[in-house]
């Protein structure tokens, strides 16, 4: 039973090491084998070759900035600010314009899609043929009659076109409406078609980008980056770049939608409901042998007749994964913010981190009124922790005693310890279960204030001007180890001097590791220790007053 305290504090390190290590594994940047561009994509029998071809040498391979046949499109709203490349209408690059790349330099604006490396990410669409006929694809030329686009006051909306025709008589005009305040844009392809034969199509859309490690993220601590799709079969499902590289995807979905996922943001093709999709993804090699990682999806066929018109709609959403809205946009998008398994008890907590951030108006003033909630919550727990901490402290003479007795003979001294717990009525476990039971709930605040986009870059006070990035003068860090180490001083010590010590250097260990940790996770956790000293000191004391009573 010495060994209570020492596994307690084991099992915190092998929890913060598995959190580690999981990143790593599941969401690490791997170095993966580099795949031919002759890989196969999902074909429907019925109207064969009409898949999205392979990215070429020249055009959608290679960084399309100074590759294209013309200047881009400029679009810019209130929220994004576009490049359309009149190759294909590909969205090459784009920024969110309410949106920092980094927080010290405000000017310049966070850039999600890019068509260079590293972190090359585009947005491609176009249409399927059957053999012997003619549609654009991504790497079709198209027309435009304006350069540049830009929402005015009062404007709710703006329309971009772009136009392909054929020398058989077929148009098609490529339309992106793009709202006042939103990240969604309403994708149209609509097909003319004033031939005097009837022409199969169908529409597909694509997310194509690398797996460099963004530069501007910390190494430190590594999210998901990578495809996901959703349906209401599959539900939410992760398609890493390994994966890929394994084995492409090849599903049948209606209601769903696929998405590239990154720290904070992402890019999602969203079709319209009740229409069945086929989702895909396939690994390309650009001119330098670098891998490319697309996941797509394309419609079923449709057949339209000489002289008549169809309209395929897709949305598209680029922007921040915003947890108040994502839900509203489509069935599933909400998981994108991905809380992994703890995700039933951290959509609660962020629910209630957001309230108290609109009634305080600071996400650290937030973060430490929920600490102190969360504390109160677990009071009785941890209460009966600290008493059981409190008895074993008062007991710790009379184990080194014992110690002392029996010397290495751990089968009389565990024995005589047990005796001891008995006559004194005290459960050494009582201060394991209370900590146990809590470290659900940590772990999910943890990845709350690791995943919230709401939180990215917002400061706090004094000195902590980013509550995202580490403490740059590692004020709290060493407050942590500080409070760490009262703690260790209010708890009962082991009677085992080698395990004391190993003990004494843990708030060392933890200062360091802690001083590459966000501001915003260091606060909590500082709170949390500090409240715990105040609510163990208080137990602690209660409890000595008592006896001196009795005695």
């Amino acid at each position: 039973m010495d060994n209570i305290r020492l596994i307690l504090i084991a099992a915190l390190v092998g929890v913060l090491y598995l959190i580690y290590a999981a990143w790593m594994q599941d969401y690490g940047q791997a170095s993966l084998p580099v795949v031919s561009g002759s890989a196969a994509v999902p074909a429907s029998a019925d109207v064969p070759a009409a898949t999205p071809a392979l990215p070429t040498v020249g055009t959608s391979a290679a960084p399309l900035s100074g590759t294209v046949d013309s200047a881009p499109i400029i679009v810019e709203t209130d929220v994004l600010k576009a490049e359309i490349s009149l190759r294909g209408g590909t969205i090459q690059n784009l920024w969110l314009l309410r949106y920092v790349q980094r927080a010290e330099t405000p000017d310049a604006k966070f850039q999600l899609l890019k068509a260079e490396t590293p972190n090359f990410f585009i947005v491609q669409s176009g249409l399927l043929s059957a053999p012997g006929q003619e549609l654009p694809t991504h790497e079709s030329l198209f027309t435009a009659t304006r350069g540049a686009y830009r929402l005015g006051v009062g404007d709710d909306e703006l329309i971009v076109e772009l136009t392909w025709k054929s020398e058989t008589g077929i148009e098609v005009i490529k339309r992106y409406r793009f709202e006042r305040g939103q990240y969604v844009v309403r994708v149209t392809q609509e097909v003319r078609n004033l031939s005097d034969q009837p022409i199969v199509a169908r529409r597909y859309a694509q997310l194509q980008r690398t797996d460099l490690h963004d530069p501007n993220e910390s190494n430190f601590i590594s999210t998901y980056t990578g495809g996901v799709y959703y349906g209401p079969e599959s539900k939410y499902k992760k398609q890493a770049f390994k994966d890929m590289t394994k084995q492409a995807l090849d599903v049948t979905i209606t209601d769903g939608w696929i998405a590239m996922i990154q720290h904070y943001f992402m890019a999602a093709w969203i079709p319209p409901v009740g229409q069945l999709q086929h989702f895909y993804t396939k690994v390309v090699n650009d001119p330098a042998g670098e891998s490319r990682y697309i996941i797509g999806k394309y419609s079923e066929p449709m057949v339209i007749a000489a002289g008549a018109s169809h309209a395929f709609v897709d949305r598209l959403f680029v922007g921040p994964k915003l947890q108040n809205t994502l839900a509203s946009i489509a069935p599933g998008l909400e998981l994108t913010v991905d809380y992994g398994w703890l995700t039933i008890i951290a959509q609660p907590i962020f629910w209630l981190l957001e309230k108290l951030h609109a009634l305080f108006g600071n996400w650290g003033w937030a973060i430490i009124v929920l600490t102190i909630l969360i504390k109160l919550a677990f009071y009785k727990l941890s209460e009966a922790s600290y008493k059981s901490m409190a008895g074993m402290r008062k007991l710790a003479p009379r184990m080194k005693a014992i110690k002392d007795r029996y010397g290495d003979d751990k089968e009389r001294f565990n024995q005589a310890v047990m005796e001891l717990y008995q006559k004194e009525k005290i459960n050494p476990l009582g201060g394991c279960l209370p900590i146990l039971v809590q470290i659900p709930v940590f772990i999910a605040l943890y990845w709350v204030l690791l995943e919230s986009v709401e939180l990215r870059h917002a400061p706090f006070i004094f000195w902590l001007t980013n509550l995202t990035a580490p403490d740059p003068y590692y004020v709290l860090p060493l407050v942590m180890g500080v409070s760490m180490f009262v703690q260790q001083k209010l708890s009962p010590p082991p009677p085992d001097p080698i395990q004391e010590k190993i003990i004494m250097t843990l708030p060392v260990v933890f200062t360091i590791f802690f001083a590459f940790f966000p501001a915003g996770l260091v606060l909590y956790w500082t709170v949390n220790n500090l409240l715990s000293i105040a609510q163990q000191w208080y137990i602690t004391n209660k409890i000595e007053q008592e006896d001196a009573r009795k005695k």
